[in-house]
């Protein structure tokens, strides 16, 4: 019995030291967190400092190619059934969007053309800015213009692209089809004055590079950002009713010919730059500029059907730099023309003039 109290009297004594040693470690960082932030209650708060006088950092308004500030917006398509041709404009949106549907190799009023869309290249039916949109058709025509070195109304323009995008033949200027397209590209440009060239209309200007832009390169961007869509040979992607392409071929017998407007690398570079890979805007572009000049090298430097034109740019001055087809006001070669560098030739251009 006397052993067990003794036992049990250490046992109480033990408890009791490691309580006071708790104890006094507990006083030792109380002791501490004091002398870290004093006493005084004002020092206990973190002192904040004028927001007017803090230098803030810069911010952009616009991170996209163009600025948001008047960009061209077509019209509301909800307001189109109080326009009194209200059907016709319609019908010429549904030939952009669906052109092969009905002007296809098999399509159900005429076949004149090579299964592509009008939509393929002038995006969202020709309302996207920097979409190679329509903004500024209604207010730019009739014009002179360089490469036929004739005054063109709006059913010649759309003649070329049935010629050249669409690499098939012209739509006659009194059918209902041609009255349809003009009648929904004067509505979409109704708004903009005569004359004048909206902000986002057409296709972005992509800034020139030193160098010459590279096919090689352009493979490269090619199958890491093209070819899930377009294909590895660039044949595109059909719908499955086999009139039109969900996604167009980009060379081959089935795409633009090399009289189109893409076929300039400045025009190619600029449409990708603006809108490709898929999910690319003018907002919010995916490529480099080095990026958008090569793949449209590589794209243009693959086979396509051949256009006669020999009657293009009459005034061979007036050639763009990048028409790679001579003869030339300029010493350079048609391999310099095609693929750059471009400087050199608009330095040329300006000290004839």
């Amino acid at each position: 019995m006397k052993k067990s109290a003794q036992s049990l009297l250490l046992l109480i004594k033990g408890l009791l030291g490691l309580l006071l040693v708790i104890f006094m470690l507990s006083l030792f960082v109380l002791a501490l967190v004091i002398t870290q932030f004093g006493t005084d209650s004002t020092a206990k708060v973190p002192v904040v400092a004028d927001a007017k006088n803090v230098p803030q950092p810069s911010v952009k308004k616009d991170q996209g190619l163009i600025s948001r500030d008047d960009l061209w917006q077509a019209p509301d398509w909800n307001t189109v059934t109080a326009e009194p041709n209200a059907k016709q404009i319609q019908y010429g949106k549904e030939l952009l969007v669906h052109t092969a549907e009905y002007l296809g190799p098999e399509g159900k009023v005429k076949k004149i053309s090579n299964g592509l869309n009008c939509q393929n290249c002038h995006l969202e039916a020709g309302t996207l800015p920097l979409g190679n949109n329509f903004g500024a058709v209604a207010s730019g025509y009739p014009k002179i213009r360089a490469r036929s070195g004739q005054m063109e109304d709006i059913p010649k323009r759309i003649n070329d692209c049935f010629e050249r995008s669409l690499n098939g033949k012209a739509l006659e200027r009194d059918s209902e089809e041609m009255k349809a397209m003009v009648a929904y590209m004067l509505w979409l440009g109704k708004a903009v004055p005569k004359g004048t060239r909206p902000q986002g209309s057409g296709i972005y200007a992509v800034p020139l590079m030193e160098r010459a832009a590279d096919p090689i390169l352009g493979k490269t961007v090619y199958d890491q950002q093209c070819a899930s869509c377009h294909g590895s040979e660039g044949q595109g992607l059909a719908q499955a009713s086999g009139k039109g392409y969900i996604y167009p071929p980009l060379w081959g017998s089935n795409s633009y010919n090399d009289g189109a407007g893409l076929y300039r690398l400045s025009r190619f570079a600029g449409f990708v730059k603006a809108n490709m890979p898929l999910g690319a805007r003018y907002e919010r572009p995916l490529l480099s500029d080095e990026e958008a000049w090569d793949v449209a090298a590589y794209v243009n430097s693959m086979e396509r059907p051949s256009k006669d034109k020999s009657v293009d740019w009459p005034d061979i001055s007036k050639k763009p730099m990048d028409h790679p087809f001579g003869p030339f006001a300029d010493p350079y070669s048609e391999t310099q023309h095609k693929y750059g560098p471009f400087q050199p030739i608009l330095t040329a251009k300006a000290e004839v003039k």
